[in-house]
């Protein structure tokens, strides 16, 4: 397991982690929102501004040609990294919520009819409901909804009594960004293959924290934003397996998805180009690599087992003070933690926290159908990553408590 000496290296990677907030040394919790970004993603970033800024795909000079193999590369890389069997089948999206309706617009477009059925769960984030939404209005669909239990785990007896002939698809989270359960992705697909059905796995929550190979589940469609992974803001990927993305129509239209333009007709570039249209974001693709690389050289086994440790002693420590409230209790779980004291509204508690330096997430975390089955309006979320310490979870707590004795 990492050490706290590796701990505080890596943390020299992160400038920003050296900030004060109101005079105080930032304890940065909000890592579920966005992660921090270490010295060579930025360097990244500056050096291919200054040394391979041309676009890519369209030109014969060395310039387009060195930044054309930038971001091939970084494709590559991104497909080896999640075990993609081919960088075909990664599609450069501007992030998470994209690359969801990327999918649930070409998908349904080509695959589903009126009365069709689509499968979600009772603990997405909006962006893995509301595409689906827009694609059952316009095409009279019907949206079936796993249900999940108190401590936040999927009924997947209930999964497998709702799949039949009309259901086209799965999509559910790989990691609830509330819960933090981390939910039996591969039981799902599992279940839903024994129909033929597809599943499409939200993985935004779940890339930085645990090991993912897309070919070991069997994921039809696996989506991620690099700004989840130390990477840059504006960039993700959907990844799709070929056999439906060749027969999935062009999500957008414009410059380099084209064969072949005439006012008559106009053919499509092959895959992955077929779903990229315009200039994408070559210089965010070499940052995104460079941030999964970045991630090798720790060891996602490695990061994965010191946050399951910060997560066991935040947990314990939140757990002595009276009348706090977990939100998301499975077995299997990731470095989140959703809690409730008593009747103090969580704002209330958030705002208290960052005038002591601490920035943790307030609210209903973009899941309204979640919180409402827990009849609350938002929740207080901290959430941990591998450039966190014990001593800031002391911090922490110290802080969490005496803002309760003010709103007390």
């Amino acid at each position: 397991m990492l050490t706290q000496e590796d701990i505080l290296r890596l943390r020299a990677d992160f400038p920003i982690l050296n900030e004060k907030i109101h005079g105080k040394p930032l304890v940065y919790l909000d890592n579920a929102a966005t992660t921090q970004k270490p010295v060579n993603v930025v360097n990244t970033i500056v050096s291919h501004y200054y040394n391979a800024n041309a676009n890519i795909h369209r030109g014969v000079h060395f310039l387009s040609q060195k930044a054309t193999e930038a971001h091939e590369q970084a494709r590559q890389e991104i497909a080896d990294f999640i075990g993609a069997k081919n960088s075909n089948e990664i599609i450069f999206t501007r992030g998470t919520t994209e690359a969801i309706n990327l999918a649930a617009t070409s998908f349904g477009e080509k695959f589903c009819s009126q009365g069709d059925e689509i499968v979600l769960s009772q603990m997405e984030h909006h962006s893995n409901i509301v595409p689906w939404q827009l694609l059952a209005e316009r095409k009279k669909l019907k949206i079936n909804v796993i249900p999940i239990s108190e401590q936040g785990e999927l009924d997947l007896n209930y999964l497998k009594n709702i799949l039949n002939e009309k259901t086209k698809i799965v999509a559910v989270a790989h990691v609830s960004n509330v819960l933090g359960t981390i939910n039996n992705v591969k039981k799902i697909v599992e279940i839903a293959h024994e129909r033929c059905i597809p599943v499409l796995l939200d993985g935004a929550q779940a890339i930085p924290h645990i090991s993912l190979n897309v070919s070991g589940l069997d994921a039809d469609f696996y989506v991620f934003s690099a700004h989840k992974i130390y990477g840059p803001t504006g960039i993700g990927i959907l990844f799709g397996k070929e056999k439906f993305l060749e027969q999935m129509p062009p999500y957008q239209g414009g410059g380099e998805m084209i064969s072949k333009v005439t006012f008559e007709k106009t053919t499509y570039s092959g895959l992955p180009f077929k779903f990229e249209a315009g200039t994408p974001d070559f210089i965010g693709s070499t940052a995104f690599a460079a941030a999964l690389k970045y991630v090798q050289t720790i060891g996602i086994e490695q990061i994965e087992q010191y946050e399951n440790e910060l997560l066991k002693y935040a947990t314990e420590k939140i757990l002595e003070i009276p009348e706090v409230k977990i939100y998301g209790n499975s077995k299997e779980k990731s470095a989140v933690l959703s809690f409730n004291v008593g009747k103090i509204h969580h704002y209330d508690i958030g705002v208290l926290l960052d005038q002591q330096g601490v920035a943790v997430r307030t609210g209903h975390h973009c899941a309204q159908p979640l919180m409402d089955f827990y009849k609350i309006a938002g929740t207080v979320r901290a959430s941990f990553a591998f450039y966190n310490t014990f001593e800031e979870i002391d911090f922490f707590i110290a802080a969490l408590k005496k803002a309760v004795k003010m709103l007390s």
